[in-house]
């Protein structure tokens, strides 16, 4: 096995062959780079994933951080593996030159952060939330915070999370209680609780920067009046050193069966008084602007997921291949040879699972990637907004559809190693424990599934919907081109029409007023639309492996039968669920919304 952490090969497919990020070169802001450039911050990514991160993880897991009360405290590879990330110039990555970035497309970027996802996802939270952080900066803040907050942030002196959940309100935003008291100064004295706060607290950096919804008192009720703050766990002197102890108190960790290097924590704001914070923006615009580290965030766990499922699926074949146990049912002779137990057609089922999950996940990551860089480096009003709604709408198919599938991919991944799979002596058992957490992470799947159904499948009469078919369409044309393609390419075109006559039944009962009959079911839609959504992945890499120049050497060739091998069986095997899943959804039943609670005895 080359790497654990990934196939390079498929990952440059995925890249140039697929994506042809090679060609965003020739844009103005990448005109610096080149496909030698890009392999670089790549290579370098994945030796420091390898040295820094990998060798830590298990012990990670095993060693959880503790708090004494007063301070958090963790294994100190930790600590070496962000440093030489931050000396990498991993915190900034796709940022200007001017401040201190490598200035790379974001599908590059985020090639490089599957990397360390795939290596340690406990380790890597902390740099990912500190950019989501540093973004929102970026795009709401003035330049004073910019250069107070957003600066160090990027430069990896400080840290950064995202405080939305309290204890009596997950998910349900508009029933936060944190308040936001205006003071004579311009600044506020935020009090309350945040709950399942990512990076909450550790010593890991000079300081941490959270950026906390709250409401201002005499604002609109529900969700119109949260606003959105900077609170830093210590303050900020205007020179941008760093002050006192901020009134933001660690009131214990959370200890999870996953990610357990990621510190989780219950926030307390006020206890003294007040926490200072800034206010960031406009007042009552706050959960509009955290919906851009959201979504950002639904994308890296969706990658997060994929990487997860990756590296288990690269430790079952290389234990597959290795193991030999049994023989072949039609071997006779109980003194022949035991046979690597890849070879059992039943491992190979749960081996193409993990194939086609975990690289059709990283295509459809990837993919959501380039278009965000299409839509910076697009210059047509009108082909942004449809490139934005495209990924609008595939978003709650990265995050909530592949958090899904690839936690099914990781149980294969524990199956095929048997007893021993589900032991600490192995990595499988703990990639399964850290995949669970991502159907939860950043909104439910449940939540996911309602947004796509309720909102994605029905804004601006249906325009995100529309931009998927037209996708669809032409991976459909060029598929045609090749015969073996045909009939999976007929499958598909027949898999959106049932997905178009399933979401027209459905928004019809919503149109009629039958708003939760509709939605009762809408966590089978998402899976039917993540069907469709991963037919058009891996229909679009069967036609690029058919359209390369003939390979040149057995590795070559292998890799090429491997990809129509995985298409292969994702249309025979997953693709017709679809049925039974529109059959489902059209019924429009409602035995999960008439049920009542006191039946479930």
């Amino acid at each position: 096995m080359t790497s654990p952490l990934i196939n390079r090969r498929d990952l440059a497919f995925v890249l140039y062959d697929l994506l042809d990020v090679g060609a965003f070169t020739g844009h103005a802001r990448y005109a610096d780079h080149s496909r030698e450039t890009f392999d670089a911050a790549i290579e370098t990514a994945h030796r420091l994933a390898l040295e820094k991160f990998h060798p830590h993880n298990a012990k990670g897991d095993k060693n959880e951080p503790t708090f004494d009360g007063n301070v958090v405290s963790m294994i100190p590879e930790v600590a070496e593996a962000l440093a030489a990330f931050r000396d990498a110039g991993f915190f900034a990555p796709t940022k200007d030159y001017e401040l201190g970035g490598m200035q790379l497309p974001l599908t590059v970027a985020q090639a490089c952060n599957a990397m360390f996802q795939s290596a340690n996802i406990g380790s890597a939270g902390y740099p990912f939330l500190t950019v989501g952080a540093a973004n929102l900066i970026e795009s709401f803040g003035s330049q004073e915070q910019k250069s107070l907050y957003m600066a160090p942030m990027l430069a990896g002196r400080f840290f950064g999370t995202m405080c939305l959940s309290e204890p009596q309100a997950g998910s349900s935003l508009a029933d936060i209680r944190t308040r936001a008291e205006p003071q004579p100064d311009g600044s506020y004295r935020v009090i309350g609780n945040k709950m399942w706060i990512s990076g909450g607290d550790h010593e890991l950096s000079e300081n941490i920067v959270h950026m906390v919804l709250a409401k201002i008192p005499g604002g609109p009720p529900g969700v119109k009046g949260i606003s959105l703050f900077i609170v830093p766990k210590r303050t900020v002197n205007p020179d941008g050193s760093v002050g006192e102890r901020n009134d933001v108190r660690l009131a214990g960790l959370n200890h999870k069966m996953g990610y357990r290097g990621t510190t989780n924590t219950v926030l307390n704001f006020g206890e003294k008084g007040g926490a200072v914070g800034y206010l960031l923006g406009q007042p009552h615009r706050g959960l509009e602007y955290m919906f851009q580290m959201m979504n950002e965030a639904r994308i890296g766990v969706g990658q997060g997921a994929v990487m997860l499922a990756y590296a288990a699926y690269l430790f079952s074949l290389e234990y597959a291949r290795g193991r030999p146990q049994g023989r072949a049912p039609d071997s006779k002779d109980p003194a022949s040879p035991m046979i690597p137990i890849v070879e059992h057609a039943d491992v190979k089922r749960m081996l193409l699972h993990q194939k086609w999950a975990s690289e059709g996940g990283l295509h459809l990551c990837l993919y959501a990637a380039s278009l965000v860089d299409r839509i910076a480096m697009e210059s047509d009003a009108a082909e942004k907004a449809r490139l934005e709604l495209l990924l609008d709408t595939l978003t709650p198919i990265v995050k909530g559809w592949l958090s899904e599938v690839c936690l099914k991919s990781n149980e294969h991944a524990v199956q095929i190693l048997g007893g021993y799979g589900y032991t600490r002596d192995y990595p499988v058992e703990q990639y399964y424990r850290d995949q669970r957490l991502n159907p939860i992470h950043e909104g439910t799947d449940g939540i996911q599934a309602i947004d796509l159904l309720g909102r994605k499948m029905a804004i601006r009469g249906g325009a995100g919907w529309n931009a998927v078919k037209a996708e669809i369409a032409r991976a459909i044309d060029v598929a045609n081109a090749h015969d073996q393609l045909k009939p999976m390419a007929r499958e598909l075109a027949a898999l959106v029409e049932t997905v178009e006559t399933t979401r027209s039944t459905l928004l019809g009962a919503m149109g009629r007023g039958q708003a939760s009959l509709a939605l009762a079911n809408a966590f089978h839609f998402l899976d039917l639309f993540g069907l469709l959504v991963m037919g058009w992945m891996w229909l679009w890499q069967a036609s690029a492996v058919l359209g390369l120049p003939p390979a040149a050497d057995e590795e070559e060739r292998a890799f090429r039968a491997g990809k129509l091998a995985a298409c292969r069986y994702f249309f025979t095997y997953e693709a017709p669920r679809s049925a039974y899943l529109a059959s489902l959804l059209r019924k429009l039943d409602d035995t999960t919304l008439t049920m009542k609670s006191e039946w479930f005895a």
